[in-house]
């Protein structure tokens, strides 16, 4: 049947009038249901990021500090008590001539001086103080390890944090007394150091040393954090070396004299 000009807008507007009717009877049929189902989940996902938002959020403790916790599977606030290690010359054994291999193993050649240094560069990044560790003042070492180094420190750092907050201990960072060592160093430092070795591993930009009697506490400017007795971080700060060490990333030698661990990675 051939339909004129005529009857197709007749029809047309009698079929946009009859769904605008059906329309204002029933609202809810113009309702996508496919939108309704991604709002909803969409304010899932908004309620269970909010939710895991505000488990991590900062809690007050009892002397006024804010400090986040970390907490387990069922949102229990994780804590943990200090247990140390077994005697420090025993659980950090390891002597200069096992260290040596794993500095020849992994370090560059040893450098006569600070003028030899810059030309091994290129191997070496420059360790400063930073979040995680505190840089000393060096007055027979030189701030540089090879990459592999700077990167286990920088792991022992952040591991000793992690560790003070689930003891509920004030932040302290760590100190680094000794880094790269000259031939010109060593020979200096032997005038003056019965323990220095002409064939230091820190002649080989693997080995770094770390003060267990001395730390860097953290605190924003006018702040005063609660005092932490010095043996107290000593502990915990033991705890993340053997771990390290057990984890076979670095030997350890607890230096009884010279208030410091002695670490080379491996």
């Amino acid at each position: 049947m051939k339909i004129s000009k005529r009857q197709f807008i007749l029809y047309f507007f009698a079929t946009t009038a009859f769904l605008a009717l059906i329309r204002l009877i029933f609202p809810s049929i113009a309702t996508n249901g496919h939108a309704t189902e991604a709002k909803k989940d969409d304010e899932t996902i908004t309620d269970k990021s909010t939710r895991k938002i505000a488990a991590a959020a900062p809690v007050p403790l009892e002397n006024g500090d804010m400090q986040t916790l970390f907490k387990d599977k069922n949102g229990k606030a994780v804590s943990s008590r200090i247990y140390s290690v077994p005697g420090f010359e025993v659980s950090f054994p390891d002597q200069n001539d096992v260290q040596l291999l794993a500095a020849q193993k992994w370090g560059v050649k040893p450098v006569a001086d600070s003028a030899d240094a810059s030309r091994h560069l290129s191997s070496l990044v420059y360790i400063g103080s930073n979040p995680y560790f505190y840089v000393d003042r060096l007055r027979d070492s030189s701030p540089f390890l090879v990459p592999r180094a700077a990167v286990l420190l920088q792991d022992i750092g952040r591991n000793f944090y992690d560790s003070l907050v689930v003891k509920h201990i004030p932040l302290h960072k760590i100190i680094v007394t000794s880094v790269l060592r000259t031939k010109a160093d060593v020979a200096k430092l032997q005038k003056k150091n019965a323990n220095a070795k002409q064939n230091s591993c820190h002649l080989f930009g693997t080995t770094f040393d770390v003060a267990y009697n001395r730390y860097k506490t953290v605190e924003a400017p006018g702040e005063h954090r609660r005092e932490v007795r010095n043996d107290t971080l000593k502990w915990v700060l033991a705890e993340v070396m053997r771990d390290m060490r057990e984890r076979n990333r670095c030997l350890i030698k607890y230096e009884v004299n010279q208030g410091c661990w002695h670490v080379t990675v491996k």
